[in-house]
């Protein structure tokens, strides 16, 4: 069954000029957000069952979990220590926010609480990535493992064992490509060329 892409738009509107790490936390989460989404579209597609309510929230959970953790170890290349701290204490934080409002809305539950259960989580599942390398190359084996390891804990029986390939083979290795593509072309400051604009002069 094909795959659902999704068409991320990763340059400023005005380039060539610096972006602080709040502007790129801002566009970055708006781009995790998406690709949990698509990522969670995917998987039902190749025939796993993630069931809506809680078992679907935990799903999410996971993914964005992951998309912070792969752009927290871009922001260490990239970034000064103090603007990596800010981007991701900023990036987790909008992304916590978006989280905490649907699963408010479609699950119930308090959404302060519904937050503070994502970032529990979040500062969890980071104690277990920082054991594993993040190099110019993107996710190790064992980082993108990690994700297959956590999802697995979700999932139901009949799945069980089978969401690891699906996590290492197509879904990681897919989000944490879009993330350093977007993360590079937000990041460059150098203008871009202007478009050439087609279609016959008045001349």
């Amino acid at each position: 069954m094909e795959r659902s892409k999704i068409r991320i738009k990763s340059n400023w509107f005005k380039s060539g000029r610096e972006h602080g790490p709040e502007e790129l936390a801002g566009a970055v989460s708006f781009v995790a957000s998406r690709m949990a989404d698509n990522a969670l579209k995917n998987t039902r597609k190749a025939d796993f069952e993630i069931a809506v309510g809680p078992q679907y929230f935990a799903f999410l959970t996971e993914f964005l979990i992951y998309a912070i953790q792969v752009a927290d170890r871009i922001a260490y290349r990239r970034l000064s220590a103090e603007d990596r701290a800010t981007f991701t204490g900023i990036l987790a934080n909008r992304i916590g926010d978006t989280y905490a409002e649907n699963e408010s809305r479609l699950l119930g539950g308090d959404i302060r609480e519904c937050k503070h259960r994502f970032i529990e989580r979040l500062n969890q599942q980071a104690d277990g990535y920082a054991d594993f390398d993040y190099g110019e190359d993107g996710p190790s084996f064992n980082f993108t493992r990690y994700l297959g390891y956590c999802m697995d804990g979700i999932m139901d029986a009949k799945d069980s064992g089978w969401i690891i390939d699906q996590m290492i083979t197509v879904e990681a290795p897919d989000a944490a490509e879009t993330i350093e593509k977007t993360m590079r072309n937000l990041l460059e400051t150098e203008p871009r060329p202007a478009r050439r604009r087609s279609g016959t002069s008045g001349d």
